[in-house]
């Protein structure tokens, strides 16, 4: 995966618009949750791709550091060749002296070629620097984003429990409305009313034959009494 690639994809799910993803779904827990899965998966596919070019920046830099190396230690050489060159050629040893001449002008080949290899490297490094820095940003901003999707997906789970429990207790309500069970109370209320006015009546009833039967015993008695008042006077 090359690193422009990688780095539009960081930018384009950093900038995703949770909100206008939402107002779309029809379904927004479901949707919510296969969009973190896509989103985790993304995340992971985009550090080993970070990580991948990380690794490569590191390599290019160890490289650098051995040239830079190299340069330092073929100079050495370089330098200690001429020295014992010039001091072979005091003594009058001039082939001997001409032969480390040679060897310090080949090492100060080796020293210009590995300058010239970090001089080379050193733009390559200072871009993949950046490169990586910004893929570190981006990587931060799609954990954040993640974060935040999980947080929308719990709030908007809570926000569709509080839902239902509130339409469960109007639906409830409404039951209670169109059945209402005082209606059936009174009903049986007045049931009661109309049990015990006939229990009143009946007592009624009853109380008006006890009275009429103490009415005919007393008229039996008066009855009695004038028989026997008549009698008396027939005496």
């Amino acid at each position: 995966m090359s690193k422009q690639t990688v780095l539009g994809r960081v930018t384009q799910l950093a900038k995703a618009n949770i909100n206008a993803l939402l107002d779309q779904a029809e379904d927004p827990q479901r949707m919510l949750d296969q969009l973190i899965r896509d989103y985790a998966n993304n995340i992971a596919d985009t550090e080993e791709a970070v990580a991948a070019t990380i690794g490569n920046l590191r390599l290019m830099e160890q490289d650098h550091r051995e040239d830079v190396e190299a340069a330092k230690e073929w100079g050495g050489k370089a330098l200690a060749a001429s020295r014992k060159a010039d001091e072979l050629r005091g003594g009058g040893q001039v082939a001997e002296a001409d032969r480390f001449d040679n060897l310090a002008k080949v090492a100060l080949g080796r020293q210009l070629q590995s300058e010239k290899e970090a001089r080379t490297a050193e733009p390559t490094i200072a871009a993949q620097t950046e490169v990586v820095a910004k893929l570190r940003t981006g990587l931060d901003r799609m954990r954040a984003k993640l974060g935040e999707l999980e947080a929308k997906r719990d709030e908007l789970v809570a926000r569709a429990k509080s839902a239902q429990a509130q339409n469960t207790m109007m639906d409830a309500v409404k039951n209670v409305d169109v059945l209402d069970p005082t209606s059936e109370l009174s009903r049986f209320e007045d049931k009661v009313r109309r049990e015990e006015a006939r229990a009143l009546g009946k007592q009624e009833l009853a109380a008006s034959s006890l009275d009429a039967q103490f009415e005919q015993l007393d008229a039996l008695g008066d009855d009695a009494e004038i028989e026997a008042r008549l009698a008396a006077l027939k005496k």
